[in-house]
Parts: structure tokens; C-alpha cells; sequence
């Protein structure tokens, strides 16, 4: 099991505490059932957490996050989107194929372009659908 994420915010009166996983296979409800239930006791006896929260545990979903440099490398031929927070050759959205890692850059192949975008410049990046 891989912890993906995890999202600690404000939730009304409450707080939400999430956290993803996700496995080779993908992720079963019975899953992120077993974490939970693991991860509560665990919470519960070490009481980290000062404010009145609740526990969701889920899978990144079909579109998740790519945040670490192995997400690029896992899903290499897949389609995602990517945003920048500098422009590289004039833009800062990017939608295309992962073609893989060379250094600290991620290729991404457009139709005929391919662009190599350092990954200390990604925003944010994304799965997408492929239809």
C-alpha cells in the first residue's frame, strides 16, 4: 500500500483529515476500509490531532495528482496535464503523454510536439481520460 496524499482542512465545525492510497491493482473499498479502521486506533491512542476531525480515506481517483517523480515514471504512456509556474516556449498549460524522465524534466509528447518541462516548475499535474 502507497500513502498518496494527505489533506488536513477546515470542515465546518470539524476538520477533515483525507488520505489517499493506492496499490498496484488499484485500491478496493475493503482497502481503504482496513486503513481507516488501522489508521483511527492509531490516531486515537497517539491523540496527535487537537482539533474534532473526521477520517476519510480514499483512492486518488482516475484523474489523481501527480506529485512525486515517481508518479511520472509509474504512469509513463499515459495522458495528464500539466500546469507550470513559468512559461516553457511560451505556455504554462500542457496536455500530452508522459514519454518518461531524463534528469529532473518530464517529456511530454502533443501530438508532434514534445516538451521537456523541469519538474521544479510544475504546479500542478494531473491523469486525464483518454476517450
Amino acid at each position: 500500500m502507497e500513502l498518496v496524499d494527505i489533506e488536513f482542512q477546515p470542515s465546518g465545525k470539524r476538520w477533515l483529515l483525507r488520505v489517499y492510497i493506492d496499490r498496484e491493482g488499484g485500491v478496493t473499498i475493503a482497502d481503504c476500509e482496513r486503513v481507516s479502521r488501522e489508521l483511527s486506533r492509531t490516531l486515537d491512542v497517539e491523540d496527535v490531532i487537537e482539533h474534532p476531525y473526521a477520517l476519510e480515506v480514499s483512492s486518488p481517483g482516475l484523474l489523481r495528482q501527480l506529485k512525486k517523480r515517481p508518479d511520472f515514471e509509474r504512469f509513463k504512456g499515459r495522458l495528464c496535464k500539466i500546469v507550470t509556474t513559468t512559461a516553457i516556449g511560451g505556455r504554462t498549460d500542457f496536455r500530452g503523454k508522459i514519454v518518461g524522465l531524463e534528469g529532473d524534466e518530464v517529456e511530454i509528447r502533443e501530438k508532434e510536439d514534445s516538451y521537456r518541462i523541469p519538474l521544479e516548475t510544475i504546479k500542478k499535474a494531473s491523469l486525464e481520460l483518454e476517450l
